[in-house]
């Protein structure tokens, strides 16, 4: 079992196949600190008491909700709404719409 499999806990192959694409995209943000503001949300939520596991949990929900908003309203991506949704984390951005 990889690290991202231990992340990622998906219902069906592909759900899981999508999930690890997510957190190594968060990996890869993090390995070059851009935007910083991933590796400082990883710390944070880590300071928190969250595992490093349940934290890129966090941050892959993040960025996966940015990625739906990218295509539900056909917009390009939005960095300064990733940023303000990883400097709110633990709270989720798709908890404040229901």
């Amino acid at each position: 079992m990889t690290k991202r499999e231990k992340i990622v806990q998906a219902n069906t192959e592909d759900g899981q196949v999508l999930g690890e694409a997510v957190v190594e995209a968060v990996e890869n943000q993090i390995r070059d600190d851009d935007p910083p503001e991933v590796r400082k949300a990883l710390k944070r939520l880590m300071a928190l008491g969250e595992s490093k596991e349940n934290a890129m949990r966090y941050i892959a929900s993040v960025l996966s909700f940015e990625f739906f908003e990218i295509m539900k309203n056909q917009t390009p991506y939005n960095e300064a709404r990733y940023i303000k949704n990883l400097n709110a984390l633990p709270d989720l951005p798709f908890d404040e719409e229901e």
